[in-house]
């Protein structure tokens, strides 16, 4: 509830439209492997939060992603990029390759750029929630029971 009114009021300030509210049963489910990768709270918070999801939204268009980083992540990762004939041949990039077994760059570009400016976009969504939550003060007894800042940090609710 703290992240979603954070969001709204980020919204606010970026001059977002805040997305009406959502029915219980029309919940965006986030993946598993979304989860693991934002962590339980940040997961938790976009599943229920249309404002959280309209921040990390806009927070994903403003990232830049240079040509440079995006040829860099194809070179440093081309096991990504084998073609499936390679892969039935059982081909690998450490075992040389050749030019034929990996996608032309071309046609995986616009994917890399879109999945580094995703990571970029997350990045700055955990940095923001950082600093927006570094300004809450909760009302006794309702403190977030995983906060070290809490005596009792490890009680259960």
């Amino acid at each position: 509830m703290v992240t979603d009114e954070l969001a709204r009021r980020a919204c606010t300030d970026r001059g977002l439209k805040v997305p009406e509210e959502v029915s219980p049963a029309s919940v965006l489910a986030v993946a598993e492997t979304d989860v693991a990768d934002l962590g339980s709270i940040v997961a938790a918070a976009l599943a229920h939060s249309p404002a959280a999801r309209a921040l990390l939204a806009a927070l994903e268009a403003e990232q830049t992603v240079s040509e440079t980083a995006v040829r860099d992540y194809y070179d440093r990762n081309q096991d990504r990029f084998l073609t499936p004939a390679a892969l039935r041949r059982g081909v690998t990039p450490f075992d040389g390759a050749a030019p034929e077994d990996l996608l032309p760059y071309d046609e995986v570009r616009e994917g890399i750029a879109r999945e580094l400016r995703r990571a970029a976009g997350r990045q700055a969504f955990f940095g923001w929630l950082d600093q927006a939550r570094g300004g809450v003060t909760y009302s006794h007894g309702h403190e977030h029971p995983g906060d070290p800042s809490h005596p009792d940090h490890e009680h259960r609710h």
